[in-house]
């Protein structure tokens, strides 16, 4: 248990579909908003670049969307400007990349992909699996910002550069297989978790936190 500084008050506990912390609920636009909101939109320029086939630039803007995950994230704790509509804003950013990449990827490489397909479809069937167990026991995106994840969006962007360069396919099995991995995790968290909640770090803070409830 954690002490109270003397001179204030503890805090109450969260409400059932209120993640704990220091989180501003309040606020819509903040930096790290911002970020996320710019990530979003940048997804679907990128499917506009994907089409004109311009590889070069799609990896350029591609990498620099993806970074902006973990600047936000930073960003974020040290203003003080955690929110619950923010994590929630950044799993969107998160799937909308996710996305315009598979999309940039069939639409420039998709020989390549249709050879990769048993790669492939493991971390995208585990992430409709687990993103759907969210929506039917929460009723809402599960926005849980794991390890795993942000350790997943750095292997993807070297397997990226791998792609994009043809240097070698083997970091994108590795980052694809890591990423279904990750999906199960989430998965396992939505099964344990009674309640919707942001920003777990993993499946067995998750599950220590139930315990300790």
């Amino acid at each position: 248990m954690t002490n109270t500084p003397t001179g204030q008050e503890s805090q109450p506990p969260p409400a059932a579909n209120q993640p704990a912390g220091p989180y501003i609920s309040d606020r819509l636009l903040t930096i790290p908003n911002i970020i996320c909101g710019i990530r979003l939109a940048g997804s679907f320029v990128l499917i506009g670049i994907a089409w004109l086939d311009r590889s070069e630039l799609f990896l350029w803007i591609f990498l620099v969307l993806a970074m902006s995950d973990w600047v936000d994230g930073k960003l974020a704790i040290l203003f003080n400007q955690r929110s619950v509509f923010g994590a929630r804003l950044d799993s969107w950013a998160d799937a909308a990349l996710y996305a315009a990449l598979l999309v940039g990827v069939v639409m420039m490489y998709g020989e390549t992909l249709r050879a990769e397909i048993a790669w492939v479809v493991p971390p995208l069937a585990s992430y409709l699996i687990s993103t759907g167990a969210g929506f039917w026991k929460y009723r809402r995106w599960p926005s849980y910002h794991t390890r795993a994840a942000k350790i997943g969006w750095f292997l993807i962007m070297v397997g990226a550069i791998g792609l994009f360069t043809d240097w070698s396919l083997w970091p994108l099995r590795i980052a694809l297989a890591f990423a279904a991995l990750t999906n199960l995790e989430a998965l396992a968290i939505t099964i344990i978790s009674p309640a919707w909640r942001v920003d777990v770090t993993s499946f067995y803070h998750a599950w220590r936190d139930n315990k300790a409830t």
